[in-house]
């Protein structure tokens, strides 16, 4: 080997060939070249043949980049798939990117799915978010129980509650999001209603039984999760006996959806 890095907290050596390196993958190109340059140019700067210090990335995580730009295949296993595709993106290696897409989708589970959706959105990946959030509605109830559901940003949880397909009822998906506003709320240190503005938007209010929109109100009174207004206009439904000044989407049942009787009010080609 002519090049060493030094990986991770564990600052474990990893030896390769400068040659391999710049030629599979043009940040490493840049990178090894630059230390070559600085070489010459200044004492103090990095040696041609390092070490260079990679000390936010997991070694596991390295030797599979390495491994990719070796033998153009890689070993993955669940702990790192995620994490080598961030390192795919970052070091512009689509066809390692696709490797990871394909292993992450083969093997999702309830626990990592929330996660491997925010990573899907983060990089752009729309197939792996399409596969992410179709496996998300075939089990919702289980998915919003998971620490990955308590960590999305708000933006990619107001896109999985634009979903008609979610399989859980709205007033456990209300409770649901309430949960995660006070987790976020916490890691953040921002006030719960801030924080939780973009994915209430998307909560079906009208579908709510008025008992349960009573309680809802009642609870909604300590932490002021949803704006009062739409509370009002859920009750203005239920008044009116149709959804009244309601996006039409607030109104949809979701597959998850238990029936009320008021739904048949709801529903603009009911008869």
């Amino acid at each position: 080997s002519d090049v060493t890095f030094v990986v991770g907290r564990e600052q474990q050596k990893v030896f390769a060939h400068r040659c391999v390196l710049a030629c599979r993958c043009q940040a490493f190109q840049g990178m090894l070249g630059q230390g070559l340059a600085g070489s010459e140019d200044s004492p103090g700067s990095i040696p041609p043949q390092g070490p260079f210090i990679l000390g936010n990335v997991q070694p596991e995580v390295f030797l599979a980049v390495i491994e990719f730009l070796y033998t153009n295949s890689v070993t993955l296993n669940s702990h790192i798939a995620l994490e080598v595709l961030t390192s795919s993106v970052e070091y512009g290696l689509q066809d390692l990117c696709k490797l990871c897409v394909k292993f992450i989708k083969d093997t999702l589970s309830v626990e990592q799915v929330c996660e491997a959706l925010q990573a899907a959105v983060t990089y752009g990946q729309a197939d792996l978010q399409q596969h992410c959030l179709a496996f998300i509605e075939g089990c919702t109830a289980a998915v919003v129980r998971t620490q990955g559901f308590h960590e999305l940003s708000d933006v990619v949880l107001a896109r999985v509650l634009r979903s008609d397909r979610l399989a859980v009822d709205e007033l456990d998906l209300v409770q649901a999001v309430r949960e995660w506003a006070h987790v976020s709320s916490a890691v953040l240190e921002r006030p719960v209603p801030e924080v939780a503005a973009l994915p209430v938007r998307e909560l079906r209010l009208p579908l709510l039984a008025p008992s349960e929109l009573a309680t809802l109100e009642s609870h909604n009174q300590r932490d002021l999760l949803i704006p009062v207004e739409s509370i009002a206009a859920a009750w203005r439904s239920h008044a009116l006996r149709k959804g009244s000044g309601v996006p039409c989407r607030l109104c949809r049942p979701r597959r998850g959806t238990r029936p009320r009787d008021h739904h048949r009010y709801l529903d603009p080609h009911a008869k």
